[in-house]
């Protein structure tokens, strides 16, 4: 009876350590990138924004377009974005529609910070350097493209 329950656990830990690896390697299949983009955006409540950027992804570099439309805005503003897209499987993964609801205002030299997730996974989390004058109430979007 004891040698049972001894190759009971045995079967027990063998189960665990399996599960554990296959969930590991399979969490290591998605991969993070650098990202770079350049926006600028003007509105009177309905504002609409444009820009370009790169995608930096196991050494190679991918060019990006960004085009968005936010509701609420008032103001013109360009900014400067730099982080990180993670949950990526390949590039064109970062393609797609992103969007965040909130509420904020920036001034000239303001910073913005945002964390963004599209209908793939892909996480983007950005921050960067605002220049001109926005205020924001609501719904905001942003669709990238690879070039």
């Amino acid at each position: 009876m004891l040698s049972f329950f001894r190759a009971l656990k045995f079967v027990a830990v063998l189960a665990t350590a399996t599960t554990m690896l296959i969930v590991a390697s399979t969490q290591s299949q998605a991969q993070t990138g650098r990202v770079h983009l350049n926006i600028v955006k003007a509105g009177f409540i309905v504002g609409v924004g444009g820009g370009s950027g790169t995608l930096a992804y196991q050494g190679k570099t991918y060019r990006l377009s960004v085009g968005g439309i936010g509701v609420g805005s008032l103001g013109v503003a360009g900014v400067a974005l730099v982080g990180t897209a993670s949950n990526l499987h390949n590039p064109a993964d970062i393609a797609g529609t992103y969007g965040a609801a909130g509420a904020g205002a920036a001034f000239v030299g303001g910073g913005q910070v945002a964390t963004l997730q599209n209908e793939k996974g892909v996480v983007l989390t950005l921050s960067g350097a605002q220049a001109g004058f926005q205020i924001s109430l609501g719904l905001a979007g942003m669709t990238i493209a690879l070039q």
